[in-house]
């Protein structure tokens, strides 16, 4: 006699591919429209599911999962961070959970490029003339930006996307500098001729842009503060796709619009979808709806894993994105 399947809850809508393959495997409960479930939905959720399928969106702390009872074993995260997810107290309850890393690395890594591109050649701003018809046509005088070959590039964080980061602006020039928990190998600085920093003080007075490639701990909680913005150069770009926290946001703000800094490329903010509306007020900021990971390829190979992490709990064994506390 067959095992009983798994009963998965999905908290979000998934691509359709990777929801048909849920049907087939699990026996699973699929958000019927793409909004976010409310804190007493995702309680109940985790009441009635073996796994829940959760994502940034969803805010999972001890008290949720201290009401949860005793049939959640896995929450099996749709993305690479996780904290969103009371790791720790998930574990302390017997919930493993799991990740999907590795995946959108290289999708984020272009976003990147493309947003330190958009600030510094003042794209946005081109292309609001052209959709308004108010172009008059061209000048020598127009819409000048910054060629970004020969700028140094400060990577905040160089794991899978700093690195990503650094191959693609090392080809467009950029000088490759970074801060990162530990330093890398030799022979990893030497593919991107990058410039190891110990002191994040030091590298960030230096830089023309900053690109923001760390995860949201408690230890990067505004690691990019008011002292350390004011340290920047009047003429540097901030650039942030990992989390809006690792960023002091009110500070930012306020160099902006004080012309203390050159501009900024965000697609991702520190309250969430609640953008400061100054933020949106300025013309040298380049703000996105947290598009980073957002390609096809990269949500359904997101699901895939999912499902395999799910699968392979379900067969008995550990889980092979498992997430483990203090090693995030």
């Amino acid at each position: 006699m067959p095992a009983p399947r798994l009963s998965v809850v999905v908290t979000r809508r998934l691509p359709e591919v990777v929801e048909t393959r849920m049907k087939e495997l699990f026996d699973v409960e699929l958000r019927p429209d793409d909004t976010r479930m409310t804190r007493e939905e995702l309680v109940s959720a985790m009441g009635r599911a073996d796994v829940l399928v959760p994502c940034v969106t969803d805010h999972i702390d001890a008290s949720m999962l201290a009401q949860a009872g005793e049939r959640l074993k896995l929450i099996a995260n749709y993305g690479a961070g996780v904290d969103h997810v009371d790791v720790t107290s998930a574990r302390q309850r017997g919930v493993l959970v799991s990740n999907t890393p590795g995946v959108v690395t290289e999708d984020t890594a272009d976003m990147t490029m493309a947003l330190i591109l958009a600030v510094t050649r003042r794209i946005p701003e081109g292309l609001a003339v052209m959709q308004s018809g108010e172009w008059g046509g061209w000048s020598p005088t127009a819409y000048l930006g910054g060629r970004i070959g020969g700028r140094r590039l400060g990577i905040l964080g160089m794991g899978r996307i700093g690195q990503a980061v650094a191959r693609r602006a090392a080809a467009f020039g950029m000088q490759i500098h970074y801060h990162n928990r530990r330093r890398l190998r030799p022979e990893v600085e030497q593919e991107f001729g990058a410039t190891y920093w110990e002191s994040l003080d030091q590298m960030v007075s230096r830089m023309d842009v900053i690109s923001v490639n760390c995860p949201h701990t408690p230890s990067t909680f505004h690691l990019l503060n008011a002292r350390r913005l004011k340290m920047l150069k009047p003429e540097a770009v901030v650039v942030n796709t990992s989390r809006g926290e690792v960023i002091d946001e009110n500070a930012l703000t306020r160099m902006l619009r004080a012309g203390e800094l050159a501009g900024a490329g965000l697609d991702v903010f520190e309250r969430g979808a609640e953008v400061n509306p100054r933020l949106r007020a300025l013309p040298n900021v380049v703000l996105l709806p947290h598009m980073g990971s957002a390609t096809v390829e990269g949500r359904v190979e997101m699901g895939e894993k999912v499902i395999i992490n799910i699968k392979t709990f379900a067969d008995g064994h550990r889980p092979p994105d498992l997430v483990v506390p203090g090693l995030m």
